[in-house]
């Protein structure tokens, strides 16, 4: 059991870097992308194309992969989101439907339905024992850290730079902090730039530590969400804490049975929503 915690622990990280650029997007513009684990499965499909033919080793994908992607981000918010802001929530979850059905058929069309992964080298496979019973895969502690520096990192962007504090005075009141220069159309931008390269990082992330295929981005996106709604919808935290808590309710289940590893994090996801509704540290992160 501990040994399931602990594993639990380490599958969390990669969770939460699932789970932190909905929380931003829902935190700054109340949008619910529902492609956002379609751009994750779309990250770690550019890096599968791209590695051969840089003859790079697939650990420095990261600096070209996430950039790339940040700037999409930009682009696709700035072109398709901020439009449908302006129509309501239904039709901002339209337009990132449809941009959902897109990428997967893209992918489809491109890379036929055939999972792929990223290779490492030794990384993938080596670990360390804290005990006879209990070890720990160097991938998984560096995915963990990964996530821990990722959010820790957007959050004091957030409070401790001038873009930051925009971002925070834009989501907080648009109209007024529009009365003092701040053109809340590219802060939204910057925002979905950002949250775009922390899911394209999980997606690369996931394709080093398993397979991805191309219709895999709504099971992403259901454990993202999950998480984001277990932490508190806007905190980022928060968010940190539930892709913890789903992470740990699947190895746990795991160990009881086989069968019972994908059912109980829904389980625990439902449980939450119905005693603690706001989620565990409801929180607005312009706040």
């Amino acid at each position: 059991m501990l040994n399931a915690i602990i594993q639990g622990i380490l599958l969390g990280g990669l969770v939460v870097l699932f789970a932190c650029g909905l929380s931003l997007l829902f935190g700054v513009m109340g949008v619910i992308n529902l492609a956002h684990g379609d751009i994750a499965v779309a990250a770690a499909y550019v890096a599968v194309a791209i590695v051969p033919v840089l003859h790079i080793p697939a650990i420095w994908i990261f600096a070209i992969v996430v950039p790339l992607f940040m700037v999409a981000g930009y682009i696709v918010q700035r072109l398709l989101i901020q439009p449908s802001l302006n129509s309501g929530p239904l039709t901002t979850l339209l337009v990132t439907f449809g941009l959902s059905v897109i990428i997967e058929n893209l992918l489809l069309e491109i890379f036929s339905a055939n999972s792929h992964s990223l290779a490492i080298g030794s990384l993938a496979s080596s670990a360390f024992k804290l005990s006879s019973q209990i070890s720990i895969a160097y991938l998984s502690l560096l995915i963990l850290v990964v996530s821990i520096v990722v959010v820790a990192g957007v959050q004091l962007g957030l409070y401790r730079t001038r873009t930051g504090r925009i971002i925070r005075a834009v989501a907080d009141d648009r109209e007024a902090a529009e009365l003092i220069g701040a053109d809340y159309r590219h802060i939204f931008g910057i925002a979905a730039g950002l949250a775009f390269g922390t899911v394209a990082l999980a997606g690369l992330s996931l394709a080093m530590y398993s397979q991805v295929d191309p219709s895999s981005g709504p099971d992403y996106l259901i454990f993202g969400f999950e998480a984001v709604v277990i932490g508190g919808l806007g905190s980022l935290w928060g968010t940190f804490a539930g892709g913890i808590v789903l992470g740990i309710a699947t190895t746990i289940g795991l160990f009881l049975s086989a069968n019972f590893g994908a059912l109980a994090p829904h389980i625990v996801f439902l449980l939450v929503l119905a005693l603690r509704p706001q989620g565990f540290f409801p929180k607005k992160v312009a706040v």
